[in-house]
């Protein structure tokens, strides 16, 4: 995995907009340009006082119509997408067991382990990792002692944290974890990822060949061609 670049710039953008500065004056200490640091900086939430600092300035006086009406607009869109949200939990209603069911061979069958004897399912998602843990018990019936966890993590991050994490939430022991595999982020790569997973990539695994190969065949019966 590509890891983003100008770290000891990127760091110091952050440090400066929590206190408030403009991009206009960040740009002046960190030598990237505005745009970079709009979108390193966009998720950083200002305080009252600070934006009414901003505003108060002559320059950014001068944009505080737009910087209103973007306010306006990121408003509307969280309003609307909340609506959304709602609409669609009416759409989906109550989840049956049936549901349940086939939402994991979906699942499977994208992101499960497909090699022969060895089951397993591995994302950065909790939410799928949950669900699928709780779908080997329920339905391939898998043995809740011989489930496995393995973690794909950055060495800079919080590994023993992330270790607990998962461990809390699939109910595994730490010790039924493999080896964590820690990986050195790319400090020279270019590119710029926008999403940094802070507990790493996590693979729920078991090993009993009849369960995986019958999780298999339900993939063939549902999509009619073997994965």
């Amino acid at each position: 995995m590509g890891y983003f670049g100008k770290i000891e710039e990127k760091l110091e953008a952050l440090r400066l907009r929590k206190m408030g500065w403009s991009y206009g004056r960040i740009k002046q200490k960190v030598s990237v340009s505005k745009d970079t640091i709009s979108r390193w900086c966009k998720n950083i939430p200002l305080t009252l006082k600070q934006k009414d600092k901003l505003l108060s300035n002559k320059m950014w006086g001068q944009k505080k119509g737009s910087i209103i009406a973007a306010e306006n607009k990121k408003i509307a869109r969280i309003k609307k997408l909340e609506e959304i949200n709602i609409l669609s939990k009416r759409e989906v209603k109550n989840i049956t067991e049936r549901d349940r069911f086939i939402a994991g061979i979906a699942l499977y069958s994208a992101e499960g382990d497909k090699a022969d004897g060895r089951g397993g399912f591995a994302n950065s998602d909790p939410n799928l990792i949950k669900f699928m843990t709780n779908w080997f018990l329920e339905f391939p019936k898998v043995d809740r002692n011989r489930l496995r966890g393995a973690l794909w993590i950055h060495n800079n991050l919080n590994v023993p944290q992330a270790e607990k994490f998962w461990s809390n939430l699939t109910k595994i022991p730490r010790s039924q974890f493999h080896k964590t595999y820690k990986v050195k982020p790319k400090l020279d790569s270019r590119k710029i990822r926008k999403n940094i997973h802070k507990y790493g990539v996590f693979s729920v695994r078991f090993y009993e060949s009849d369960k995986q190969r019958k999780i298999l065949g339900w993939i063939l019966a549902l999509f009619g061609s073997k994965m």
